[in-house]
């Protein structure tokens, strides 16, 4: 597969600055006469959170740093579910606010630049029980909002910085069979949540992956299901924009397979959408790098990718100039605590 050289050949000259940080963290020597390409390369780390899925990584621009809360160990029993707080900034360190969120596992998370703090709606407790509550974080500790009017309570939600500068949900599941099909926007001035009434909206569903597009100015939503377990599954395999006010299906000439909970991130270095992993068989994780473009779908040719899985957690890293990735689901159930970065690396 060709891919094209507009997003793959990068130059020195722009990376200079990450390859003064990268170096440190991967081990890369810079060399001006070579071009750079995109690849995943993981970073030895001397601390990380301990192995888990459903966590949620958001780039918090306020403090420049990436903040990882929760995650569980999804289906497995005994449950676990997870409430500590870290932040990557080259290296994970854990951080231990004054107040947190309970421990939950599949929240909905966003950065807010209005307010410049991070939005977290929701989850599952240890029972399995949907949330319902709003939390936002400063860059030093976690703050329960009560707004007048919250989304019912629910799980598997996706959420992302949205085009008129406010935080967007859209979907997720009430952890007894309901989906939801409805989007929200979160006001963090007001601290208020509204809910919006487009003209056309995706099919109800739950683990969908969905990220801003900066060059196009939407949102891209893509993937999901409609949650009826291991026996009636439908996954989804469609992409959809949201332009501020409603709902545009898209009709890309290719595509990633119909998909239960990839994950999404925009990579700024790269101008594309970065879609990774989810499953469309239960417990059977997928591989592959996919690229959102604008306008269609690519599967990038990476010399490296992290192993299959799901429930994986990235967001843009701008100190290395591209995306930083936090474990998940492996296939066969275990979990994973590595770190991946998808970052230019020089071509041989």
């Amino acid at each position: 597969m060709r891919v094209k050289k507009s997003f793959i050949v990068l130059t020195v000259a722009l990376l200079w600055g990450l390859f003064l940080q990268a170096q440190e963290q991967v081990n890369l020597t810079v060399d001006a006469t070579k071009h750079y390409v995109p690849d995943w390369v993981e970073p030895t780390t001397s601390t990380a959170p301990s192995a888990r899925a459903d966590t949620r990584l958001v780039y918090d621009a306020a403090t420049h740093s990436t903040v990882l809360f929760g995650g569980d160990n999804g289906g497995e029993v005994p449950r676990i579910r997870y409430d500590d707080t870290w932040i990557w900034r080259n290296g994970w360190t854990q951080l231990s606010p004054a107040t947190s969120p309970s421990a939950r596992g599949g929240a909905g998370m966003a950065y807010d630049p209005t307010t410049g703090t991070v939005v977290l709606f929701g989850g599952n407790d240890i029972n399995g029980n949907a949330l319902d509550d709003t939390w936002t974080w400063d860059g030093i500790t976690w703050t329960q909002q009560s707004p007048p009017l919250s989304p019912p309570a629910r799980i598997g939600q996706t959420m992302s910085y949205d085009p008129n500068q406010r935080a967007l949900m859209f979907g997720g599941n009430n952890g007894a069979g309901g989906l939801f099909s409805d989007t929200w926007v979160w006001n963090g001035s007001a601290r208020t949540w509204t809910q919006l009434f487009p003209a056309t909206s995706p099919v109800a569903r739950t683990g969908a992956a969905m990220a801003y597009d900066a060059l196009t100015k939407t949102v891209v939503l893509f993937g999901g299901s409609n949650g009826a377990g291991d026996c009636c599954n439908i996954y989804y395999g469609d992409t959809w924009t949201w332009n501020g006010t409603t709902w545009t299906q898209q009709f890309p000439a290719t595509s990633p397979s119909p998909r239960n909970v990839p994950a999404m991130a925009y990579d700024a270095s790269l101008g594309l959408a970065i879609l990774i992993g989810g499953y469309s068989t239960p417990g059977q994780g997928l591989s592959g790098t996919w690229a959102w473009n604008g306008t269609t779908w690519t599967e990038l040719n990476l010399a490296d990718q992290p192993s299959a899985r799901f429930g994986t957690a990235p967001d843009f890293d701008p100190l290395n100039d591209g995306l930083v990735l936090f474990g998940g689901e492996l296939t066969g159930d275990p979990f994973a605590n590595d770190t991946w970065l998808l970052i230019p690396v020089p071509v041989p």
